[in-house]
């Protein structure tokens, strides 16, 4: 628990989940080890997880304050508010002086449109603590709603006396007085964020924009680059910029109308038309630090100088931004309703109360591997093969089958035949030493059917298949009531089919084609198939001989993938993990399968539990394309 726990506060949240789990296995009445998994999985982006573990731990312990105050800002993170108010509304129960769960009660009454409830929350977060900036500014945001600017920034005036070097209060603060045509302040404002967050890029946006109403072009383009240069996606930069280059009528400025356009429809339209109030709001909407933005304006002071920082990271800011255009780049340009102008006020400031560190670590990873750039591909069939206890890859996930047993036996282990589906390192001349030495146990024995067995599964390790192939036959011929003959023979002819496609210059990776909206029915992919009935023969005769073993099902499912019979995998998956509990791939490839399906729900969940089981990868697809 303990090592878990400091795990969580360095930021090593994968390593925090595996210390839990050992907890679980051996202590599973407690409700602490559930909860704080649930926060590592929090931190990881994976809140189905997450609230899955906070139900166990409030069912263990229906007095848990932190839990519930927890699970509702999962429920935050996907857009289930009336959830999140009903875990807060409970949490309040039973700690009624926590002004961080006023606080982001009120974040989800005002995406319920209760604008009035949360602004009784904020002030109700006041009272219990005078100080708390996160209130400060999210009421700010209330009163913005309610037109009430003045009360606004008299808000944010607060917020910047309790932490004058908050960048983003002051950014906020000069958006509210653009509003009110103060372009003096507002460009103080903006110089000031810039000053104390100068990666910022909506500061640099933002104060292009005073520049251009003030006719200053030349530093409104200097300062449009610059915003360009922090984040080249930000499509209301090149919108401005090609407006004060037309003005100066300089080269170019269609090309950025047209980037502009081809980035965001909505500026599909006459740049001539374009109201800079609107454009400084609507810039500022992928930068607010939107409740469903995890630990982004917690209540300890690093992690709201965070907050700016952090604010380009996410794209799925529901209810906090403009409703989206028709995708038809050639369509007219719609008026801003009053609601639109409503929902792009949103710059809430969550607070979040999970365990984190309070002061910086210098730490090389910050554990939050959902962010890096993976190949999103299914985890491969299992092979027969053999890790040296010296070799780097000896520690590698591997799995014990009873089935191994005869072989191992019989071979004194000596070699020992594991199951694997990661590819052993640098073990080449390990294998055919073990050749060499199968070829004299043949010699001297070569009615034995495991002797072929083992030399044609160190064969095929080699990728010597014809050799491979012909030892596999002579032991089905010796012994045909074996499993792990047609296992390996169908693992054989998997390489050597995919093997052919590599020839036919397709893709030699199997993938599940994942669609860039899981709503469309459409594949984003084409792909030649091979016929694969030879290898799931071999699947089918080895399951017939052993039905308890779950590897088959694994390898039939991922050749039933690569053959589009997405319900025929599900089937074999959900047999081998009904098999094997804690099944890390067969969860993994059954979660991209769903998700395929549009089972967004049933595949994040099955997602959760392989990276709960060890597979990192699983976080970074349930970003991308559960959340």
């Amino acid at each position: 628990m303990e090592v878990g726990e400091t795990r969580i506060q360095i930021g090593n949240y994968v390593g925090a989940i595996e210390n839990f789990n050992i907890v679980i296995r051996f202590r599973p009445h407690l409700p602490e080890p559930y909860y704080f998994r649930g926060v590592a999985k929090h931190q990881l982006e994976d809140f189905r997880g997450a609230i899955k573990d906070y139900d166990k731990a409030i069912e263990i312990k229906p007095f848990y304050p932190d839990a519930f105050m927890n699970r509702g800002l999962a429920y935050l993170q996907i857009n289930d508010f009336a959830k999140a108010i009903a875990d807060y509304d409970r949490a309040i129960e039973l700690n009624p002086n926590d002004a961080n769960i006023y606080n982001n009660r009120g974040i989800a009454k005002i995406s319920m449109k209760d604008i009035d409830g949360a602004i009784a929350d904020y002030n109700k977060a006041l009272k219990i603590n005078p100080k708390f900036t996160n209130s400060f500014i999210n009421r700010s945001n209330a009163l913005l709603m309610k037109n009430d600017i003045k009360g606004a920034i008299k808000d944010l005036n607060q917020a910047i006396i309790i932490r004058p070097h908050y960048a983003n209060a002051y950014l906020l603060r000069g958006l509210a007085r653009f509003e009110l045509n103060d372009y003096a302040s507002a460009l103080r404002d903006f110089d000031q964020c810039i000053k104390l967050d100068p990666q910022n890029a909506n500061a640099f946006n933002n104060r292009g924009i005073v520049k251009q109403k003030l006719e200053d072009f030349k530093g409104a383009i200097n300062d449009y680059n610059l915003a360009l240069q922090l984040d080249p996606t930000m499509a209301n930069a090149y919108m401005n910029r090609g407006i004060a280059k037309e003005n100066l009528k300089i080269q170019g400025f269609e090309q950025d109308y047209a980037i502009a356009a081809k980035l965001d429809p909505k500026f599909a339209f006459n740049p001539k038309d374009v109201d800079y109030s609107a454009l400084a709001q609507a810039n500022n909407k992928s930068g607010q630090p939107a409740q469903q933005n995890q630990a982004q304006a917690q209540a300890t002071s690093q992690s709201q100088a965070q907050t700016t920082q952090n604010q380009n990271t996410t794209g799925q800011n529901t209810g906090t931004t403009a409703q989206k255009s028709d995708p038809d780049e050639n369509a007219e340009p719609k008026k801003e309703t009053k609601e639109e102008r409503d929902r792009r006020r949103y710059k809430l400031s969550l607070a979040d109360t999970r365990d984190l560190p309070s002061a910086k670590e210098e730490v090389v990873d910050d554990g939050r591997i959902q962010n890096k750039n993976i190949v999103i591909d299914l985890q491969p069939i299992f092979v027969l093969s053999s890790h040296s206890k010296n070799s780097s890859d000896y520690d590698q996930i591997q799995y014990y089958n009873f089935e191994l047993e005869a072989i191992n036996n019989y071979n004194n282990y000596d070699p020992v035949v594991t199951i694997s589906n990661k590819p052993a390192i640098d073990q080449t001349n390990n294998y055919k030493n073990y050749i060499l030495y199968f070829n004299e146990r043949i010699k001297n024995n070569s009615q034995e059917s495991m002797n072929f067995l083992s030399r044609g599964i160190f064969y095929c390790l080699i990728d010597d298949y014809t050799s491979s192939m012909n030892d596999l036959q002579k032991a089905i011929n010796l012994n045909g009531k074996n499993a792990l003959t047609y296992f390996s023979r169908a693992n054989c002819r998997m390489k050597m089919a995919d093997l052919v496609e590599v020839i036919k210059q397709t893709s030699d990776a199997i993938k599940v084609p994942l669609k860039s909206n899981p709503k469309q029915k459409n594949e984003t992919t084409t792909e030649t198939i091979t016929d694969y009935t030879d290898v799931l023969n071999d699947y089918a005769s080895c399951l017939q001989i052993n039905p308890q073993f779950p590897y088959g099902y694994f390898n039939q499912a991922f050749v039933k993938c690569k053959l589009r019979d997405y319900q025929g995998a599900l089937a074999d998956l959900n047999k081998a993990i009904e098999i094997e509990k804690d099944f890390a791939e067969a969860y993994f490839n059954r979660g991209l399968t769903k998700i395929y399906l549009d089972d967004v729900e049933g595949g994040a969940m099955d997602l959760s539990k392989a990276g709960e089981l060890g597979i990192q990868d699983a976080y970074n697809i349930i970003k991308r394309y559960c959340n």
